[in-house]
């Protein structure tokens, strides 16, 4: 991490020339420029910067949808301010002679663009801090590496790709050896961005791989979750190797999650109350098993999140609580100050600023209104035909999240209506596509 001071001197030495100003999108990808260091210094670290308000009603090729009340062509697209967070100012050890900070959005005005997403998180830390908890939280994310470069894989329509093995390499060490020369490399790189990382391993797939983060508070976590998951795809390019978080790549393999831990701590960060309260802890768990399928959404945000939901592929398919039970959506591990709940919903595609703002808010609403904890499930979570299913598309789950009236009241309304707004217009853009599955079953034969 970087100080003022310190940056300032670097830039001056030109060991720096370069700082990444960037904020999250709605899928949770990094926007923003390049400022020069000496350009950042002198008038971005306390000005700010300004971008284009379209950047939060894009969708994944960058054209600017209609419908949205925060930014439109009504409104001639205008700017917003990205304000540095100066906390999170870091050096990128892979980049060359690069700084990063992220930044907060505001309007022209000074306002907080409340359905920017790191917004939408601070509101829940801030709720949860009157409450008397501090949240900590940390990601566990999966993704696939390929013998390709993301040139060729585009090339080949994504078709046929070259995985970096050719067998299932879950805790494999002679295989994950192999993929040293890359996994080593951003083990260290995240190191040295102030990203600790506690391990890494193969994972369930052709290919897969783990990088586990250590946990921090919930703010921190995402931020470091963003720069992390970007971070694997600079490396990944540098190598001359492709990557990809989708969160079902391949039909016929394991999807990827992203893994979510949460626990709540005492404003010290001195006492897990998940440990030393565990009445705390079971309506913490009770909010999340009531609101669970209704912000699915905010866990899973893409057509292909809803891929991944299969029996038996340790990916869940009940909203259900199991003491270490990888068959149910909930999953309690850990003791002591380590007790925590594992939210196996998350797919690696997900926004961590929402998905962690989703746990906070279930969490909290289940505390403040003393939900009771229905008791552990036991046994195999898949053939519990009894207990309530996580969505199975997109569509199901925005119709879950549009239907639930507690979540503008948690949420703001606005927030609600134009994450639900562009929800449906990527089922839009889905439904009116013709998909290679399309072309093999009918080209021919219909």
């Amino acid at each position: 991490m970087l100080t003022i001071q310190a940056l300032k001197k670097s830039v001056a030495r030109g060991d720096i020339d370069t700082v990444l100003c960037v904020f999250p999108d709605m899928a949770g990808r990094l926007m923003g420029k390049r400022m020069t260091g000496r350009f950042f210094v002198e008038d971005v670290l306390k000005g700010g910067m300004h971008a284009c308000a379209y950047l939060l009603t894009v969708d994944m090729e960058m054209e600017p949808l209609p419908g949205f009340a925060t930014a439109s062509w009504a409104s001639g697209y205008q700017d917003m301010k990205a304000l540095p967070d100066l906390s999170t100012l870091r050096v990128i050890p892979w980049l060359d002679k690069t700084a990063l900070v992220i930044c907060d959005l505001l309007t022209e005005e000074g306002v907080p663009v409340e359905v920017s997403p790191r917004q939408i998180l601070k509101r829940q830390i801030a709720r949860a801090a009157k409450l008397g908890f501090r949240a900590k939280l940390a990601s566990e994310l999966e993704f696939y590496v390929y013998r390709e470069t993301f040139e060729s894989a585009q090339r080949k329509g994504y078709h046929n790709l070259d995985p970096i093995s050719s067998y299932l390499e879950d805790y494999h060490i002679l295989q994950t050896t192999k993929e040293e020369p890359l996994i080593q490399k951003i083990r260290n790189a995240m190191d040295g961005a102030g990203i600790p990382v506690e391990n890494s391993k193969g994972e369930w797939g052709r290919g897969q791989a783990e990088i586990n983060l250590r946990y921090a508070d919930a703010l921190e976590m995402a931020d470091r979750h963003v720069i992390y998951k970007n971070g694997v795809k600079e490396i990944a390019f540098q190598q001359n190797y492709a990557v990809t978080f989708m969160a079902k790549p391949h039909a016929d393999r394991a999807g990827s999650s992203f893994h979510l831990h949460a626990s709540l701590w005492n404003r010290a960060a001195s006492q897990n109350l998940f440990s030393a309260k565990p009445k705390v802890f079971q309506q913490f768990i009770a909010g999340q098993l009531r609101l669970g399928r209704a912000l699915t959404y905010f866990f899973a945000p893409t057509i292909n999140s809803y891929k991944r939901y299969q029996s038996g592929s340790f990916a869940p398919t009940r909203l259900v609580c199991g003491k270490d039970n990888r068959t149910c959506g909930l999953r309690v591990v850990g003791e002591g100050k380590g007790l925590r709940v594992e939210n196996r919903l998350p797919g690696a595609d997900g926004n961590p600023y929402l998905a962690f703002a989703a746990t906070l808010a279930a969490g909290m609403h289940g505390i403040e209104h003393k939900l009771d904890f229905p008791g552990f499930y036991e046994g195999n979570a898949y053939e519990a035909a009894s207990i309530p299913q996580v969505p199975k598309t997109l569509h199901d789950a925005l119709d879950a999240f549009t239907r639930e009236p507690l979540l503008k009241t948690l949420f703001g309304e606005e927030v609600i209506n134009h994450y639900a707004h562009a929800g449906r217009l990527e089922v839009s853009a889905y439904d009116q596509a013709v998909t290679c599955w399309e072309s093999q079953r009918y080209f021919e034969r219909i």
